[in-house]
């Protein structure tokens, strides 16, 4: 049997955490500072630099090298990431784009099999095939230089540290590793997580990697020019080329040529706010503006969250947006994206129109964007859930909502120096056309798979910070996210209420229901709409943080181990 993270596009059933809404929220605003993480390992460590003077950006690395220690299954070092980030002192918005990308070698008919045919999806996550040239680390020194405060080498301290003394394995990391038996047919994976008896690691099992603290020391003293040269670099490529499964060619000079972009996010009303969030080749952000731009006709009534008409209204609305996802989203190096026709408001009222208030509309077609260069025909191949995500504010007001994945759970099962490699690849359409159109996100030399990650920040009319939220979850993030967003604007939830909020996503298929939560009791009225309701894992890993007017406050995902600390 596939794992329960597969729920999300196979409908299998999951348990809702026993955990009170309020247990992790932080009750006392903070008044300078805060961060919410999935890991308490990675928000000490965040929290550690915020104490320190250092910037969000400073807390966000921090954090993240931590997470590639106790969090494996779902980011690292290895794989790649989205920042993006207010800054208050120039009242901008940037985001940073640390997406992995496809090595020179790579083909539009790299997951073909023999006959042409789209390889089973599964078969080509583990091995060298699916690792694409790591980006964190190139993205982090690039954001380091603009808006970090402390050096860079202090930002490794934490991490190197837990890396040499241990840190205790989660239930969460646990649960996984008993979840992947098959993984451990993969020696790295085996001699990580497995005894010499055979047995796998258990929760609060002490877990040490001092292979990590060496490549995080290097990497420390050395910048990105440690990573993507010399021994690290030798590191992955050796075991790319050389892997147990699916082997293939990255070379040194894929490596070498890895750049990181500054780019400029994607912003839109909401009601009276503003939203920001990550653009391509992240699919995030658009849909997610789609989303809300075609709800925005409905009173906040007809949005109460998780009521009958709002779980309909937003799966009509997902739809639509999701529909628009397969055909339109790629690399924009490489595609004719039309991002501002996408999110152009009077195409969002056309497709809002297209939502019956009381009636399913089936399977949704992608509608035709103003400022639209080229046609492409939609992608088929699934994309697999996984990642974690921070929000941080430091003492200046500079705000970080940043999603960090290696894609599905432990990547590729490989690792090198410590660290596992990603499978971000298999992100990409295994078909590069069909019926005679190219697909978007076909692959390609040096091409960046779409994500769905969605990193993002909302203003208030006054134009100040209000709001960092975003989530792990694969194609379904869009659909947290933007949950969020409406149980916070038009639910005036709390970010821990929000964070926990029972789940509902459509992605132009089944409407699914989080299974074992009071949600799933309005599945007789969704099928009398004609919904085809499913119940399943949806495994979020939302974390958030509010301004307030007493101060800031933030809320950390049940489903996930993480929390929220501040001063």
């Amino acid at each position: 049997m596939k794992s329960l993270k597969f729920a999300v596009l196979f409908a299998l059933v999951a348990v809702w955490p026993a955990q009170s809404i309020d247990a992790l929220a932080f009750e006392k605003p903070a008044q300078k500072h805060m961060i919410a993480a999935a890991s308490p390992y990675a928000t000490e460590a965040g929290l550690e630099i915020l104490r320190q003077g250092g910037s969000a950006v400073d807390a966000a690395i921090a954090a993240q090298m931590v997470l590639t220690l106790v969090e494996p299954e779902s980011s690292g070092i290895g794989g790649g990431a989205f920042m993006l980030l207010y800054d208050k002192k120039s009242n901008r918005v940037t985001s940073f784009d640390g997406r992995e990308t496809a090595p020179a070698s790579a083909t539009p008919t790299m997951f073909l099999d023999a006959n042409g045919k789209p390889r089973p999806h599964f078969d080509a996550v583990p091995g060298g095939l699916s690792v694409g040239v790591p980006g964190d680390i190139a993205m982090f020194e690039m954001a380091h230089r603009k808006y970090g405060k402390l050096a860079w080498a202090k930002l490794f301290t934490p991490a190197i540290k837990l890396s040499e003394k241990g840190f205790k394995v989660s239930a969460k990391l646990a649960a996984e590793i008993r979840e992947f038996p098959q993984m451990a047919q993969m020696p790295d994976f085996k001699a990580y997580f497995y005894h010499k008896d055979g047995t796998p690691l258990e929760e609060g099992e002490i877990l040490k990697n001092p292979e990590l603290a060496k490549t995080l020391r290097l990497i420390a003293k050395g910048g990105s020019k440690a990573f993507y040269s010399g021994p690290i670099a030798q590191a992955i490529v050796d075991k790319v080329n050389n892997a147990p499964v699916n082997r293939t060619t990255m070379t040194l000079a894929d490596l070498a040529n890895y750049r990181a972009i500054e780019r400029e996010p994607v912003c839109g009303p909401y009601r009276t706010y503003r939203i920001c969030s990550m653009g391509p080749p992240s699919s995030g952000g658009i849909a997610i503006l789609q989303i809300l731009g075609m709800l925005e006709r409905f009173n906040e009534t007809q949005l109460k969250p998780n009521s009958l008409s709002e779980v309909h209204l937003s799966a009509e609305a997902s739809r639509l947006a999701y529909a628009d996802r397969a055909k339109y989203l790629g690399d924009p190096e490489v595609v004719n994206v039309p991002i501002a026709g996408l999110i152009d408001r009077n195409y969002l009222r056309q497709r809002s129109n297209l939502i019956d208030e009381k009636h399913d509309m089936g399977t949704a077609t992608a509608g035709t964007p103003p400022m639209k260069r080229a046609d492409y025909a939609p992608q088929r191949t699934p994309q697999l859930p996984g990642t974690s995500h921070l929000s941080i504010v430091d003492d200046n007001g500079q705000v970080v909502s940043m999603t960090t994945t290696i894609e599905f759970s432990f990547g590729s099962e490989m690792m090198a120096n410590g660290f596992f490699l990603n499978n971000e690849l298999t992100d990409f359409s295994f078909e590069a056309e069909r019926d005679g159109k190219p697909v978007a996100n076909a692959p390609g030399p040096g091409k960046r798979p779409m994500s769905a990650m969605a990193p993002t920040i909302v203003f208030k009319p006054d134009g100040k910070f209000w709001i960092s939220t975003g989530s792990p979850g694969g194609p379904v993030i869009i659909a947290y996210v933007a949950e969020s967003l409406i149980a916070m604007i038009d639910g005036h939830m709390t970010p821990q209420q929000a964070a926990a909020l029972p789940h509902h996503a459509n992605l132009n298929g089944p409407t699914i229901l989080e299974a074992n939560t009071p949600i799933t009791a309005l599945q007789p009225d969704l099928e009398a709409m004609g919904h085809t309701v499913r119940t399943g894992a949806l495994e979020s890993g939302l974390h958030i943080i509010e301004k307030t007017k007493y101060g800031y406050i933030g809320g950390a995902d049940v489903r996930r181990p993480g929390n929220v600390r501040g001063d």
